[in-house]
């Protein structure tokens, strides 16, 4: 299993937020590339980048702050948030993304994904963000009317490089991940999944591995690695074993 490292950005700042929340925010780090360059200096071996103000405005906004991660990571990148349309499909990745998440215009336009991954294989990843079940789009800012697994079964001949499932109400909590639901997920769709929200301790992380080692591709993490709980050395080499 790949331990990612979550950097959050808005308003070209390290952030994180409650459940999605905008308007609760905590910021971490003025200096994306600075902190992308730590998180690998670290020993992380992916980097996993939301741009939170594109996924509101369903367009980058945080280009700056990106190229600044770009030019200091020397390990892949995955970037999400307001990436909508081939031609910044094509910009990210030709700028050294390793690959883009692909959210709101998943649950939109379902056949845009099928597209998108026809013509940039193994780089398209499909976020699957879940209230309750449900997947909310948007910066989570709205809750739809699909439930999660249907969502993710669209996609199950595509040629999707990973699900991300995130269970936003566990979202910068510190309260551990939906572990069940995360599984289920795995259990249900041969995509490989990728675990988030709610991991905030070596423990979460052993459960995740102990329980879904065999299930899922990784785990990310974002608040819990800045407040220290989380080492970003010793996660990487826990979820190896």
């Amino acid at each position: 299993m790949i331990f990612f490292p979550a950097i959050d950005l808005k308003d070209g700042q390290c952030v994180r937020l409650l459940r999605g929340e905008m308007d609760q925010v905590t910021v971490f780090n003025d200096s994306p590339g600075a902190q992308a360059k730590a998180f690998v200096d670290e020993g992380c071996e992916w980097l996993h980048v939301v741009d939170l103000n594109g996924a509101f405005a369903g367009k980058t906004e945080n280009a700056p702050a990106v190229d600044a991660i770009l030019a200091e990571a020397r390990v892949p990148v995955e970037l999400g948030g307001g990436i909508r349309t081939m031609d910044t499909i094509n910009f990210w990745l030709a700028r050294g993304v390793r690959r883009v998440i692909l959210g709101t215009i998943a649950l939109r336009d379902p056949n845009f994904v099928i597209e998108a991954c026809k013509s940039f294989p193994g780089q398209i990843a499909v976020g699957v963000d879940a209230k309750d079940g449900f997947v909310a789009v948007e910066g989570w800012a709205k809750v739809s009317d699909i439930r999660a697994l249907d969502l993710a079964k669209k996609f199950e001949d595509a040629g999707v490089a990973a699900i991300i499932f995130t269970d936003i109400a566990r979202d910068g909590l510190m309260q551990g991940p939906n572990v069940e639901s995360t599984l289920d997920l795995a259990r249900a769709i041969s995509t490989p999944v990728i675990a988030s929200g709610g991991v905030s301790s070596m423990d979460d992380l052993s459960e995740l591995q102990t329980k879904g080692g065999d299930l899922l591709e990784g785990v990310i993490s974002g608040r819990a690695v800045y407040d220290g709980a989380i080492n970003v050395r010793a996660a990487v080499d826990l979820l190896k074993c």
